[in-house]
């Protein structure tokens, strides 16, 4: 199958790699002919160029821009795919993308592999870095069965986890496990940063060990991602938000009223419930 890739970052060079493993012919455009260049070598695209019309010959294609770029890079798209061809995406946030896309292109899917690490790029992309991954389709009830159904067996193929909700549920859910965790992540930096005693904080930055390291990961990652995660699921993250600060206020009552049971109570039932999350 001939498959088209759309920005050659993390995601899209590592989707390039794993669909080339299965057989498939991958075509790759990128807006810099030095990652073009880059992804040939390392073996992530058949071929690779800055011309977009090199999609014509598509039968899927996976744009996989950051989400701000995502309907703007599509509106250049369609004017060169067959008229049968599948398009998906990979953008964290799914409502205003289906949106936007699906009256459009009758055979689009959205999708969301939930996989990454801290690294960006080209020179980033890994085999096998959707293995056992989930990986969220959020197909409309007007999807053609036949569009959902090839996306579907190249997911599998990529060996990610298969999940199948409507972009509003993805976007809830999400809000709650990858955008509120950002935002927490980088609140938590920002709070070290504001101590005011030099010696004290040296000495912070000199013991932060794997605990601060797992807490502030996802905080001290791309700028550019935690803005459009905020800007295109702004409605779904103040909900998390809110609720995140009201069980903040209550340990803070907590320990201001020296009320241990109470908080003891409350960090045992969030041991008890952490694994439903994290295996």
């Amino acid at each position: 199958m001939n498959i088209g890739i759309l920005g050659l970052g993390l995601i899209g060079g590592s989707l390039g790699l794993d669909l080339r493993s299965q057989g498939h012919y991958v075509l790759g455009v990128s807006r810099q002919e030095s990652t073009c260049q880059r992804a040939m070598t390392l073996g992530g695209v058949d071929v690779a160029s800055v011309d977009i019309s090199l999609l014509s010959t598509a039968e899927v294609v996976f744009i996989c821009t950051p989400l701000g770029l995502i309907i703007p890079t599509f509106e250049q798209l369609i004017a060169y795919l067959p008229s049968n061809a599948v398009v998906t995406d990979v953008g964290s946030v799914k409502t205003p993308i289906v949106e936007a896309i699906a009256p459009r292109w009758e055979n689009f899917v959205g999708g969301h592999p939930m996989a990454g690490t801290a690294e960006s790029g080209i020179e980033a992309a890994l085999r096998n870095l959707f293995l056992d991954k989930p990986y969220v389709l959020t197909p409309l009830d007007t999807t053609p069965p036949d569009a959902f159904s090839v996306v579907e067996k190249l997911v599998q193929e990529l060996g990610a986890n298969l999940y199948s909700c409507s972009p509003e549920e993805h976007d809830q859910a999400v809000s709650w496990i990858s955008h509120l965790p950002v935002m927490v992540s980088s609140s938590l930096i920002a709070a070290c940063m504001s101590e005011t005693d030099a010696k004290v904080l040296q000495l912070a930055q000199k013991f932060a060990s794997s605990g601060f390291k797992d807490t502030s990961r996802v905080g001290g990652g791309n700028p550019e991602l935690g803005l459009m995660m905020a800007k295109y699921n702004r409605q779904q993250l103040l909900r998390s938000l809110l609720q995140y600060r009201h069980h903040l206020d209550e340990l803070m009552s907590a320990i201001e009223q020296e009320n241990w049971a109470v908080l003891e109570q409350q960090l045992q039932a969030t041991s008890k419930e952490r694994p439903k999350f994290v295996d």
